[in-house]
C-alpha cells in the first residue's frame, strides 16, 4: 500500500510546533523548502501496490536518505540521531518533535530495494534542480561539464585464494547440513591448518612451501565440492537451492592467475580488480563508477555504475546520456583527460582532451585547465561521503550507493553555501548598523 500521510496526534494540540521554533535561517530550514516535494510522491507511486500496510512517508524516506549520504552516516546512527535533532525532523516533513525511532533501520534498506537504481535516480535530479533555484549552480554552468571515472571499493575483505578456498568450502559444509546431505569428508579442520600455514609460509617467503599448502586447501574444496555435486545430481530441489553456490564454487576452482573475470569474492562476485595507476594503491576491488560534474561549481550531474572494467572512452556516451535525463540541458563542451581517447560519443567536436590545445580559444583553454577540479570533488565523495566503502549488496548496491552519494555532494555544497550566504547577509547588516551608530566627526571639514 501507498505512504500514509501523517496526522497529527490529539496530544499535539498544546504543544510548539517546530516552524515556531526552530531558526528560519538555519541552512537545513531554508535547504527544506528548496525540495520539491511533491514530486517524489508523484514519482514513487508506481512502485506501491493500492494492497497491504501503510507504507512510511515517502517524505520521510527521502529525507532520511538524503541526511544519511550527506553526512556519511550508516543506517542505524542517521535514526539514532534523528531523534536528538529537530532541524532534521523538520527536514523529513514532522511538525511537532517526535521522541520515538522514526522506522527500523532495516525500513531503509528496503526502501532503496524497493525503488532500485531507476527511481533514485529522481533523487538526485531533485538536488540539482534545488543548486539552481538556490543559485549555487547557474544554469549555464550545466551546459559545460567535466567527465571522469573512478573506483567505488566494495566491502570485502583483501582477496587471496586460501580465504576464497577456505570459506567456499565452509559455505558448502554449512548448506550441506542444513539440508542433511552426509558428506565423506568435511575437512574443515585439515582445511583451516593449510590456511593458517599458508600464510605463515608467505610471511616468512617460503613460497614452496606456502604453494604445497596452497594446493592441499584447493584438494580439500574440490573432494567437498564433488561429494555435494554427486549428492545432489538426482534432486531436482536441492540442486537448484545448490546451483548458485556450486557455480562459484567451480568458477573458483577452474580460475588461474591470468583468467579473466576472476571470481575474489563469494557474496559479491560482481567485483572486479581495477588498476588507476596509483602509486599507494595499485589495485582496488570493486566497481567502477562514471562521474559528471560542472566545469565551474563541481556540483554532480551524473552518477553511474558501471558493470565489469570497461575502457573510460566507451562509457562517456551512457554517461552524458544520464546528464541530458537529470539536467534537462545536453552540454555544449566535454572536457575528459586522456583516458577518453577514442571515445564512443558521436558529437565529438564537443569533447575536448586534456593537453589537446590547438584551435582552441582562451575561455575553452581556460575550461579545460579546470577540468582537473574533478579529481578533488571525487576526493570529498569519498572523505566525506559513502564512495569510498559501498556497503550495499550486488550490482544494483553499487549503482544506488553511486547515486545516493553523488546527492549527498549536491546537498553538501548547497548547505556550505546557504550557511555562507547567511553569514555574509549578517555581516552585511552588522556593518550597516555599526556605520549609522558612528558619531559624526567633529575635527572633519564641512563640505562647501
Amino acid at each position: 500500500m501507498g505512504p500514509k500521510p501523517t496526522m497529527p496526534s490529539p496530544g499535539d494540540l498544546y504543544r510548539s510546533r517546530l516552524g515556531q521554533i526552530l531558526d528560519h535561517r538555519h541552512e537545513l530550514f531554508r535547504l527544506a523548502s528548496l525540495i520539491d516535494w511533491d514530486r517524489f510522491d508523484h514519482e514513487f507511486g508506481r512502485f506501491y501496490r493500492p494492497l497491504g500496510r501503510p507504507a512510511k512517508p515517502t517524505r520521510l524516506m527521502v529525507g532520511l536518505s538524503y541526511l544519511q549520504h550527506t553526512f556519511n552516516l550508516s543506517d542505524e546512527a542517521v535514526v539514532q540521531r534523528w531523534i536528538e535533532n529537530p532541524y532534521w525532523q523538520w527536514f523529513c516533513g514532522c511538525e511537532y518533535f517526535q521522541h520515538e525511532l522514526p522506522c527500523d533501520p532495516s525500513s531503509l534498506t528496503r526502501w532503496r530495494k524497493r525503488l532500485g537504481p531507476d527511481g533514485l535516480e529522481t533523487l538526485l535530479s531533485a538536488t540539482i534542480q534545488a543548486g539552481l533555484e538556490s543559485g549555487v549552480v547557474r544554469s549555464s554552468s550545466l551546459e559545460r561539464i567535466s567527465v571522469d571515472t573512478t573506483v567505488q571499493p566494495k566491502a570485502i575483505t583483501h582477496p587471496t585464494d586460501a580465504k576464497l578456498y577456505l570459506k567456499a568450502l565452509r559455505a558448502l559444509v554449512r548448506q550441506a547440513k542444513r539440508h542433511g546431505l552426509q558428506l565423506r569428508q568435511a575437512h574443515t579442520r585439515l582445511a583451516k591448518r593449510a590456511a593458517v600455514q599458508v600464510g605463515r609460509y608467505a610471511h616468512a617467503r617460503q613460497m614452496r612451501r606456502m604453494r604445497r599448502e596452497l594446493k592441499r586447501l584447493k584438494t580439500y574444496l574440490g573432494r567437498v565440492y564433488r561429494d555435494v555435486a554427486r549428492k545432489v545430481a538426482g534432486d531436482e530441489g536441492l540442486a537448484l537451492r545448490f546451483a548458485r553456490l556450486l557455480g562459484l564454487t567451480e568458477r573458483l576452482l577452474t580460475q588461474e592467475r591470468t583468467s579473466k573475470n576472476k571470481l575474489y569474492s563469494l557474496h559479491a562476485p560482481e567485483v572486479v580488480c581495477i588498476a588507476k595507476g596509483k602509486a599507494h594503491r595499485p589495485y582496488e576491488f570493486g566497481s567502477k563508477v562514471a562521474l559528471a560534474v560542472t566545469n565551474r561549481e563541481g556540483f554532480v550531474l551524473a552518477s553511474k555504475a558501471l558493470e565489469g572494467n570497461p575502457y573510460d572512452g566507451h562509457t562517456l556516451s551512457a554517461t552524458v546520456e544520464q546528464v541530458t535525463a537529470l539536467s534537462g540541458v545536453e552540454p555544449d563542451r566535454i572536457y575528459v583527460d586522456q583516458g577518453y581517447r577514442g571515445h564512443d560519443y558521436t558529437k565529438t567536436d564537443r569533447v575536448f582532451i586534456t593537453r589537446h590545445r590547438r584551435g582552441l580559444t582562451p575561455t575553452i583553454k581556460r575550461e579545460l585547465r579546470r577540468r582537473s577540479a574533478i579529481e578533488p570533488m571525487i576526493g570529498h565523495m569519498k572523505a566525506d561521503g559513502r564512495l569510498g566503502r559501498n556497503h550495499l549488496l550486488g550490482a544494483a548496491g553499487d549503482a544506488i550507493n553511486a547515486l545516493l552519494v553523488a546527492a549527498g555532494h549536491n546537498l553538501r555544497l548547497i548547505l556550505n553555501w546557504l550557511r555562507r550566504f547567511v553569514a555574509w547577509l549578517m555581516a552585511a547588516l552588522m556593518g550597516s548598523c555599526a556605520q549609522s551608530d558612528k558619531p559624526n566627526d567633529p575635527w572633519k571639514p564641512i563640505a562647501a
